[in-house]
C-alpha cells in the first residue's frame, strides 16, 4: 500500500474536474476497487450483496456507483488489474491476511455481543479481493465498455509506465504515494472521495527537494516501502537530508554501517519495474448499459435499487456526451 509519510514530501494541489475534461487516467484497479468494497462492506447490509449461492458480489455496487465520477467528468479511466505478485512483497500480503484474519476473529465477538456499529467497522477491515470479484468486476466493467489492461505485475507500475511512456495517458489514479517512487508524471488522489481530486506533481516534487528520480527512490527505501522495513530512526525529511549528503542509498548505508535486505532489487522495483507495452484500448466508450444493468441485477441478484441511481448517471453522463458531440 506503500508509505504514507511520503506525502510530506510530495507536491499536491487541488485541481478542478473541469480542468481535467477530455483526459485519460490509468486507474490503480486494485487500489479503486477495494476502496468501494469497505465502503459498501462498511455501510451496506450483507444479505443485500450476498446471492443465493452465498456470493459476496458488493463490488458490484461499488463499481456501479464509483464510475458515474468518471463519465460526468468526461474523464475516461483505463482499468490496471495487477498481474502476479513480487517475490519481495509476499511478507507484506502474509502480514495483511494475519491482520485481516485477526478482524475476522474480533468481527465474530462484536457480532455475538450485538456490538452493530464496531461490527461494520470490522466488517470493512476484512474485505478482500475474491476470484469472484475479479472476474464480475472485468465483466461488467467489459459491458460497460471501459477499457482494462491486464499488468504483468503490479498494478500501479504498469499504469504509471503507461503515464509515463503513452501519450494517450495523462494520469495515474491511486490513493497511494509509491506513483511517486515509480515516476508518474502526475498521479490523481481522492478518486473515491467527494469533491475534487488531489494532483501530485513527480517533477516538481523533484525540483522542490532537489533530487533525481534514483534519490527519490532511495529516500523511500530508506523510509519503508511494501517491499522493506524503513532504516531506524529514518521519517521523510530525514531520509532526504542524508540521501543529499551522501548522494545516495549506498553511501548512507556506509555512513550508517547499516543493511537493508535485497536494496539493490527494491530499487530495480521502482526505477525498472515488470511492465508491457503490449496492451491495446478503445477510449471511444460507449456502454451497454442494458446488458450492465440484467448482469448485476438478474445474473448476480443485486437488488435493482441499489444500483439504479449509478446507472442513471452513467446513462445521463453518456448520453450527454453524445449529444455534445453533435453541439
Amino acid at each position: 500500500m506503500g508509505n504514507a509519510d511520503l506525502r510530506q514530501l510530495a507536491v499536491l494541489e487541488d485541481v478542478a474536474f473541469d480542468d481535467l475534461d477530455g483526459d485519460v487516467v490509468a486507474v490503480d484497479a486494485h487500489n479503486w476497487l477495494y476502496r468501494y468494497l469497505t465502503t459498501t462492506a462498511k455501510f451496506t447490509n450483507d444479505n443485500v450483496y450476498t446471492t443465493s449461492e452465498g456470493e459476496e458480489v458488493h463490488n458490484l455496487i461499488g463499481v456501479v456507483q464509483g464510475l458515474p465520477k468518471f463519465f460526468e467528468n468526461d474523464l475516461t479511466p483505463i482499468f490496471v488489474f495487477d498481474g502476479g505478485v513480487t517475490e519481495l512483497k509476499e511478507a507484506e500480503i502474509e502480514e495483511r491476511r494475519e491482520k485481516r484474519e485477526e478482524y475476522e476473529e474480533r468481527l465474530e465477538e462484536a457480532l455475538e455481543a450485538g456490538e452493530a456499529v464496531e461490527a461494520a467497522k470490522l466488517e470493512a477491515r476484512t474485505q478482500r479481493l475474491t476470484d469472484v470479484i475479479h472476474e464480475t468486476t472485468r465483466d461488467l466493467l467489459d459491458l460497460l465498455d471501459v477499457p482494462v489492461v491486464e499488468a504483468p505485475a503490479e498494478g500501479e507500475a504498469q499504469a504509471s509506465h503507461m503515464a509515463r511512456v503513452d501519450d494517450d495517458v495523462d494520469y495515474v489514479g491511486s490513493e497511494d504515494y509509491d506513483t511517486l517512487l515509480l515516476g508518474a508524471p502526475y498521479t490523481l488522489r481522492q478518486l473515491t472521495s467527494k469533491g475534487n481530486p488531489e494532483l501530485m506533481d513527480f517533477e516538481a516534487t523533484l525540483e522542490e527537494h532537489d533530487l533525481t528520480w534514483e534519490q527519490l527512490v532511495d529516500v523511500g527505501i530508506l523510509c519503508g516501502t511494501d517491499y522493506n522495513d524503513g532504516l531506524s530512526g529514518y521519517g521523510p525529511k530525514t531520509a532526504v537530508k542524508a540521501v543529499r549528503e551522501h548522494g545516495d542509498l549506498w553511501g548512507v548505508l556506509e555512513a550508517e554501517d547499516a543493511y537493508i535486505e535485497y536494496a539493490d532489487r527494491i530499487r530495480a522495483m521502482f526505477l525498472d519495474p515488470d511492465v508491457t507495452d503490449d496492451y491495446d484500448v478503445d477510449l471511444d466508450v460507449s456502454p451497454d448499459l442494458s446488458a450492465a444493468e440484467s448482469y448485476v441485477t438478474e445474473e448476480w441478484e443485486i437488488p435493482a435499487d441499489e444500483v439504479e441511481r449509478g446507472f442513471q448517471r452513467i446513462r445521463d453522463a453518456t448520453e450527454q456526451a453524445g449529444l455534445d458531440e453533435w453541439m
